[in-house]
């Protein structure tokens, strides 16, 4: 049977719910469970797919094909459990369904109300395919008293009551700032966000208070007593040096023992021996490589989140320390010395994907400015278009450009509008709603036997890589290219899209048109990016 463990937010936002979630679902895992983690997302777009990656950070696609919370990348991460489309969820979703259900009658006239319609759906949701599962972990977005998560609390409320208290767990994250005219830390607000949560009818069973100075015992038996809690169920929560060692904390802390004594279980001790082992390739470099990513979102970092994780792994795979430097793409496009002074030192040159035409013009830049100074390369996505734009501007074709960005003669970069998808033939044109209407989730690329992504990939013939993209490649632009020596080397099975470009004669030029971000992890970082930070520590040792 599984067992639920709700987790809340109180105070402020950006305390790091997912985050303590990934690490707890780790810690449990390490003692020989079976865990999920799910997303409970209050806003009411349907899913983050058209959202600003300024107002909501990156967009996470899941082998099935979702467009999903970000956070859902810190589960994977943590854990290896490959999320789905059915662990997150959002009002907008729910509401979405609910009318569809009431505009065909399934209500039979029954009054459709929020208690019980949209309250049974978000339990359901919680409850689905779960019976092989010892654990589900429910995040619930936002904070508590928003207006837009009260249905989510009333939802985890009734749950309660269903399953027992033997069968669900409320752990509430909260805020113990430090003042520094007080020289101390202040309780007052966790009192607050935990009697708000009273009133709304849940008492926590751990509160994990974030804090940046150690919380005194004193302190910590004031929150427990005031919160109605036990004093070994309110957790200290510091900030770590990396977020790869906060579940060697919250365990040294106790978070997960106390996780097993409020069910009453008992497990085996943890093995964190790989936790151990990347903290220490985080913490003790051997060498140093300094990345320059040149984005047009660069200035929120979420907006690249999972491309900062494997970059980071790229890094422990080869125990160096990876410097990213983020470089916003228009900085190119008015002045060309900003390009030799700003990319000259780096070890190498990232240009990751995004939409829309601002700052292509210095992405392309940068591509050429990686191609002519021999300095390895990573293009992903719109980062792999801009290569084959830009190799069709060296061929000789001047206006080579995207119909994204406008009506063009020279059209290397197409939208795409059809292709092959697991349930069938997927047709979009360009009128085509902008939400879930791309080339999303798991697709299979061909790879060529004796290139350099194929040796990358270990000899593999075949790969699995995730999508998010809304155009492609020109394939009739092909020859033209790979004469000017910018080769195919990965293809879709149909031999229609192309998947992966590269340059033989370059140190290490590779253009992917999926994300291999996606699907890298601490214990098995993506290969591509083992071996482009494996590549920028020979150019570190060059110069």
């Amino acid at each position: 049977m599984a067992r639920f463990i709700f987790i809340t937010g109180g105070v402020v936002s950006s305390l790091g719910k997912g985050l303590m979630a990934a690490s707890l679902a780790a810690l449990l895992q390490a003692r020989g469970y079976k865990v999920r983690i799910r997303k409970f997302d209050p806003y009411l777009n349907v899913d983050p797919g058209t959202m600003s990656p300024y107002q909501h950070g990156e967009v996470y696609v899941t082998d099935d094909g979702a467009e999903t919370d970000l956070d859902l990348g810190h589960y994977e991460r943590f854990t290896g459990v490959s999320a789905r489309q059915a662990d997150n969820i959002t009002s907008g979703r729910i509401y979405r369904d609910i009318i569809a259900k009431e505009r065909r009658g399934d209500y039979l006239g029954a009054t459709v109300q929020v208690i019980p319609h949209v309250t049974d759906a978000i339990k359901d949701f919680a409850k689905a395919d779960t019976d092989d599962l010892d654990f589900v972990l429910c995040e619930i977005g936002g904070t508590v008293g928003d207006i837009e998560g009260l249905p989510f609390i009333e939802a985890i409320r009734q749950l309660r009551n269903e399953l027992g208290r033997e069968a669900t767990c409320f752990v509430h994250v909260t805020l113990v700032p430090y003042i520094a005219a007080a020289g101390e830390l202040k309780t007052k607000p966790t009192q607050h966000s935990v009697r708000e949560m009273t009133g709304l009818g849940i008492q926590p069973d751990i509160l994990l208070c974030r804090c940046e100075k150690p919380l005194p015992e004193n302190e910590r038996a004031k929150i427990a007593l005031f919160c109605n809690v036990r004093k070994e169920a309110v957790i200290p929560a510091l900030d770590a040096s990396s977020i790869y060692a906060v579940p060697l904390q919250y365990h040294a802390e106790g978070l997960d023992a106390e996780v097993l004594r409020h069910f009453g279980l008992s497990a085996p001790a943890p093995d964190l021996a790989r936790w151990d082992d990347i903290v220490d390739r985080y913490q003790n470099p051997e060498g140093e490589v300094t990345i320059g990513v040149v984005g047009k979102y660069v200035g929120l970092p979420d907006a690249y989140k999972s491309l900062n994780e494997a970059l980071v792994h790229g890094g422990m795979a080869n125990r160096v320390k990876v410097n990213i430097r983020w470089i916003d793409a228009e900085l190119f496009e008015a002045d060309d010395g900003e390009i030799v002074s700003r990319l000259e030192p780096m070890h190498g040159i990232l240009v990751p994907g995004g939409f829309g035409v601002r700052g292509t013009e210095g992405k392309i830049a940068s591509v050429r400015f990686a191609r002519e100074r021999k300095v390895p390369f990573f293009g992903i996505c719109l980062g792999m278009q801009m290569a084959c734009i830009e190799g069709a501007r060296d061929a000789g074709i001047a206006d080579a450009s995207s119909t994204e960005f406008g009506p063009t003669s020279e059209p290397v970069v197409g939208i795409i509008t059809e292709w092959m998808s697991p349930e069938g033939l997927q047709q979009r044109g360009a009128d085509s709603d902008l939400g879930g209407t791309m080339r999303l989730g798991a697709y299979e690329a061909r790879l060529t036997g004796n290139s350099h992504v194929s040796a990358i990939y270990g000899g593999a013939a075949s790969i699995s890589e995730r999508h998010r993209h809304r155009y492609e490649v020109n394939g009739a632009y092909r020859d033209v290219l790979e004469k000017s020596g910018l080769v195919f080397s990965g293809m879709s099975p149909d031999g229609l899209l192309p998947e992966i470009v590269e340059r033989p004669e370059h140190p290490w030029f590779v253009g992917v048109q999926f994300h291999p971000e996606l699907k890298s992890r601490p214990f098995d970082p993506h290969p591509l990016f083992a071996g482009f930070i494996a590549a920028a520590l020979a150019q570190a040792r060059l110069v």
